[in-house]
């Protein structure tokens, strides 16, 4: 847990709250139902975390909260929206050196989002590819991210 900035700097509060949003949207996206109101918190959070990685963070973070968006938007139901981000998150990940958890990662949220769009054989390569990246995730740690995640992307 971040613990509360004792100063006025925005880039501070910035960080704080990126980090706090982003944890209550992986909270609420890892659970395998969730209420209609737990639902629009999801997203909420998840739009939060983006704004205010956006405001302070790296290229890296904007990313990341844009894999958090496009999960939240697949797992609320808005699958062709979630497929339009995770398209430029995948692209983004395959474009530079990433570790194997992380592209595991961005794959299963692909396949997730696909499946929801309603395009299935995306939806079977993507999960196929999420697969094989967790084959090769040896830290138990970073295993369990993937496969908490994958268990919310049905299986082809």
């Amino acid at each position: 847990m971040s613990s509360v900035p004792s100063d006025a700097e925005p880039k501070s509060w910035h960080r704080y709250f990126a980090v706090q949003f982003n944890n209550r949207a992986w909270d609420l996206a890892e659970r395998i139902s969730r209420t209609r109101e737990e639902t629009k918190e999801m997203l909420e959070a998840a739009h939060a975390a983006a704004v205010h990685w956006r405001a302070i963070g790296t290229p890296l973070n904007q990313m990341r909260a844009q894999t958090l968006l496009a999960q939240a938007y697949a797992l609320a139901g808005f699958g062709a929206f979630a497929l339009q981000l995770s398209d430029e998150i995948r692209t983004y990940f395959l474009s530079r050196e990433s570790a194997s958890w992380e592209l595991a990662l961005v794959h299963a949220i692909h396949a997730n989002a696909a499946a929801r769009a309603g395009e299935m054989e995306v939806h079977r390569s993507s999960y196929a590819a999420a697969e094989a990246a967790l084959a090769g995730v040896t830290d138990a740690e970073e295993r369990e991210i993937v496969e908490q995640t994958l268990r919310q992307v049905p299986v082809p």
